[in-house]
Parts: structure tokens; sequence; C-alpha cells
């Protein structure tokens, strides 16, 4: 029972911290510091992957018609006017093609340094100088960009190339724990003169193959063999993630709107300091 209590927070910290720009993975870490499942640490390296899952679900909850590429409803853009043509969605499918465009740097390094990352760069000390670096970062950028006018404010208007882009530096995430894998793809996406709910969106949608694939590395280098005690606790994480993230979503939706993302980036300036003070002084 204790170790389903603290998979519940674990998947409240995940659902939360994997949407907002703060670093999910980072906020894992350490977490777990205090949180910490008693299992192996070949489980709890997979664990910390694989329960994105859930918060990925609620991305394919909430945007289903919006990722679904099938169907005549809905449809102002299908392939054909008539016959199986007419169940497709172009402008979806486009939309994917974009995305696995900006899928390719993370895909390459991922694969490559999957073992070497976990090894060195694991640890809190990196998780601490990432969340401050990053969190100068959203700062500078939305100061920067403060009076301009986005040149995209729809996902149709992206190009392959602006794809491309937000894919490296989705990249520094796969690299550097701690930096935010949605916090590093909307500060190159305002960057790059998109606006802050397009690269939110779309940041949603980058989410879903990279997470699944991540996912399905961790579990086949886990081996896929799991008792009963380590899949429920994982179950009960993912699920607790997947209601989280769903109002986390939603309210990241109606929160930038109206604001800019610099109260992100002080929270994890704060954040990266407590951490290394905790790690120096008091640990």
């Amino acid at each position: 029972m204790l170790e389903i209590i603290k998979a519940i927070i674990l998947g409240i910290v995940e659902g939360i911290t994997e949407w907002l720009p703060v670093s999910s993975t980072g906020h894992l870490i350490l977490v777990s510091e205090f949180v910490n499942l008693d299992k192996s640490d070949d489980f709890k390296e997979m664990f910390d992957v694989v329960i994105q899952l859930g918060a990925i679900m609620a991305v394919v909850v909430i945007f289903w018609s919006k990722i679904w590429p099938f169907g005549k409803k809905n449809n102002p853009v299908p392939y054909k006017e008539s016959g199986f043509g007419s169940y497709i969605k172009k402008d979806i499918f486009v939309m994917w093609f974009k995305v696995l465009a900006a899928c390719i740097p993370a895909t390459v390094v991922g694969l490559l340094l999957d073992g070497w990352i976990d090894e060195h760069l694991y640890n809190p000390w990196t998780v601490a100088i990432a969340l401050i670096v990053f969190g100068i970062a959203f700062i500078v950028v939305e100061n920067w960009n403060k009076n301009k006018t986005p040149k995209v404010n729809s996902i149709s208007n992206l190009t392959y190339k602006m794809a491309f882009i937000i894919g490296c530096f989705q990249l520094l995430a796969a690299l550097f724990p701690g930096t935010s894998r949605s916090g590093a793809t909307i500060v190159g996406a305002l960057l790059i003169g998109i606006s802050r709910t397009v690269a939110a969106e779309f940041t949603f949608y980058l989410a879903i193959p990279v997470m699944f694939g991540a996912s399905l590395l961790k579990i086949v280098k886990f081996g896929g063999s799991m008792s009963g005690g380590e899949l429920a606790v994982l179950l009960t994480a993912m699920v607790t993630a997947f209601v989280v993230s769903l109002f986390v979503i939603k309210f990241l939706m109606d929160y930038i709107k109206k604001h800019d993302f610099k109260v992100f980036g002080w929270y994890r300036i704060v954040l990266g300091i407590l951490v290394i003070l905790y790690f120096s002084v008091i640990k």
C-alpha cells in the first residue's frame, strides 16, 4: 500500500510538470530523493519515462478531433472529394508530417546516447543547472518578444523548417534532464515567431510520438517482465498522471491566452537554487 501511495504522489508530480515548462523528469528525479520507490534501479529508470504515457493519453483525449486524420465530419480539407479519400483529413496528415520532422533530432541522438545520458546526466546537479539556465532563457525570450507580433498563429502555417528547428530545441531536453521538453520547444518556437498558443499546442502533439518511442525503448531495455507489484505501481502512477494532466493542459491553454511564461522562468530559477543548496549544504 505504501508503494501505491508513492506512485500516486509521483503520478501527480508527473501530471503537473509534464505540461508546465518546468521539467517533469527533473521534478521526478528531485521528488524521488524524498519519495523513493522500493524497487530495483532498472525499474525506477524505466518508471520515470513510462509514467509519462499516462500524461500523453490526456493529450490524445483532449485534442482527439485535431489529431485523428480520418473521418468525413469536420473535414474541411479532404484528400479527395469522394471515395475513401473523402475520409482522409489532409491538413491533419500534413501536421503529423511536421511533427515527424521535429522528432528527427531527438530520435537520432536519443537512440545513440540513451545509456550515456542516463549514466552521466541524470543527477540533481544537472537538473539544477538546467532549471536555472532555461528559467533565465524564458525571461529573456519573453522580454525580447514582448511587443512583437507572432508570424505564425495556427498549426497549418508552421513550415517544415520551423518544425525541424523546434525539434532541435527539443534535443536540449533529451540531452539535459531539467531542461523541460515542453519548455525547450516553446522557447524555440517563440524565438522563430510562433505564437504562445500554437507553440504549446504543437508541443503537446510532438510529445505523443516522442514519449511513445521513449517508453517503448525503456520497456525493451528493462526486458518487458514485471512482477504484479511493479505493474500495479506503474499503472497507478500512469492513471494518476492521466487524470491530473486533463486539468493541467486545460489550465495552461487558458493561462497563456492572457499571460506570458516568465512566471515559470522565475519558478525554475528559485527551484534550481534550492536544489543546489539542498545537495551542497543540507545533504
